[in-house]
């Protein structure tokens, strides 16, 4: 039985950290109104020189070294992210081209917020089925870019950053071994008009800016994760009181309140990082677990379980026994 067996862990962030009440200064907002109704506090916002491919690329060595892998050695890269560095070629490739490596299959996938987790399930489908040995699953954004900085209900919620990980191709008898046990996406394109962007390259020649409807996201958002969690662990044959780490997006404190009550999962067992990243978009899980890996709270051998959902609205989950 091949599985997907994560290796390392690595993020980077932007130099410029941006706290509510500096945002305050060019906002009509401030630090109350936003950290009570989303639990931010701060966010990073890439700077001239920084893009979604360079945080993306050392994201990728820093989880290379703590894997303790060569770059060379890495035949798939796969990188989710809505705001890449050009419409084409891939931020993958760029990506590729700065980790020093000469030929692997890279590309990007798009499905926002969701992008990491569906980027999982691709890696994971390539490993299981011998495409591919060794690879780099990353989750990238530049999101203050597409930002409206004269809409306060969208400007305080989001930030930029990367994060990634490698999965290796293990053999293994042991049904209780490492590695990945179970993804579950899902996508419902009806709801469109509820997150967006209002541009694109074949409607209106523009990037565009988000635009988003926060109450009706918020309430898709806690069913939806909640319905997923609970179908990626039945499919692994696991209840809620065998996770020992929840792994969400960033996206809201309330929504991941409102669903690890939903799961009945103690608040404990949830790893927010949201007061100090905000909202990351593809970015935030893989964010999320390497801060989680690297301050000790992750422990080889636990159950780990990673969701998000974002526009499409696009959801999913995965089931890792890390």
């Amino acid at each position: 039985m091949i599985r997907s067996v994560v290796m390392g862990t690595g993020s980077a962030l932007p130099a410029r950290r941006v706290s509510n009440a500096e945002l305050a200064e060019t906002v009509d907002t401030s630090d109350e109104w936003i950290v009570e109704r989303t639990g931010i506090r701060f966010r990073h916002i890439a700077g001239e020189g920084e893009t979604t491919a360079t945080l993306a690329a050392d994201a990728c060595k820093a989880a290379l070294a703590a894997a303790g892998i060569d770059a060379q050695s890495i035949d798939l890269i796969v990188l989710a992210t809505a705001t890449p560095d050009q419409t084409f070629p891939s931020s993958a490739t760029k990506v590729q081209a700065m980790l020093g490596i000469d030929d692997c299959v890279a590309f990007d996938v798009a499905a926002v917020c969701s992008g990491f987790l569906y980027a999982v399930q691709v890696v994971d489908s390539m490993i299981r089925s011998g495409v591919a040995k060794r690879a780099l699953v990353i989750g990238a954004e530049t999101f203050s870019r597409i930002l409206d900085w004269e809409d306060r209900t969208t400007c305080v919620l989001f930030g930029d950053g990367a994060g990634a990980i490698v999965l290796e191709a293990q053999d293994t008898a042991d049904a209780d071994g490492r590695g990945i046990l179970t993804t579950k996406l899902h996508a419902d394109g009806r709801h469109n008009e509820l997150l967006y962007v209002d541009g694109g390259v074949s409607t209106t020649g523009t990037v565009g800016k988000l635009r988003m409807k926060g109450r009706e996201v918020f309430r898709h958002a806690v069913t939806n994760l909640a319905s997923v969690m609970t179908e990626s662990l039945a499919m692994a044959g696991l209840g809620a009181d065998q996770v020992d780490w929840v792994v969400p997006h960033q996206a809201n404190a309330r929504i991941l309140d409102a669903t690890a009550r939903k799961l009945g999962l103690a608040p404990a067992k949830v790893v927010v990082t949201v007061d100090q990243h905000a909202n990351t978009s593809a970015a935030s899980v893989p964010l999320a677990l390497d801060v989680a890996v690297r301050d000790g709270r992750i422990q080889q051998g636990q159950i780990v379980i990673l969701e998000a959902m974002g526009g499409g609205f696009t959801w999913g989950a995965a089931v890792i026994r890390f």
